[in-house]
């Protein structure tokens, strides 16, 4: 079996810049639209719940990769503010499937539309035309790394 080549400087320099700024960009994007009255976890989890006719705590838990009594904790919270609800699985009656009510959706929405609207503002102070244009390009490049 043959090792693969080792990265050139440049795809390692980029490979830091492009992590590092993800990370600052989307602490900001999160900051933006902050809601007092839930947690980052407690959003994070409404955020997946978007667009999903129900899903078990399980499933929940592991795609926001935390312990099930965690996130049971978290849909717990989120029912007691009925921005979730439980109901049984038609397929399986022992388990029980967690969605958004209609707030919960409401509140998703405004989320996005906070975070799109931070976003947009400052592409639109801090950035030409030009960048603006250089970004959706960069965009199209990290696109194509996210696909196998």
């Amino acid at each position: 079996m043959s090792e693969s080549p080792r990265p050139s400087a440049s795809a390692v320099q980029a490979s830091h810049q492009v992590r590092a700024v993800i990370s600052r960009l989307r602490r900001r994007i999160l900051n933006a639209s902050e809601v007092e009255d839930l947690t980052l976890g407690q959003a994070s989890a409404l955020a997946r719940l978007s667009g999903k006719d129900g899903v078990t705590v399980s499933d929940l838990a592991s795609v926001e990769g935390v312990r099930h009594q965690s996130m049971t904790a978290t849909v717990n919270a989120l029912a007691a503010r009925s921005l979730v609800r439980r109901s049984l699985d038609p397929d399986d009656g022992r388990r029980q499937l967690v969605a958004l009510t209609a707030e919960g959706r409401r509140r998703v929405e405004e989320g996005r539309q906070a975070r799109t609207e931070w976003l947009a503002a400052r592409l639109q102070e801090r950035c030409t035309e030009e960048e603006r244009r250089t970004v959706i390009a960069a965009m199209t490049v990290l696109e194509r790394l996210t696909h196998d």
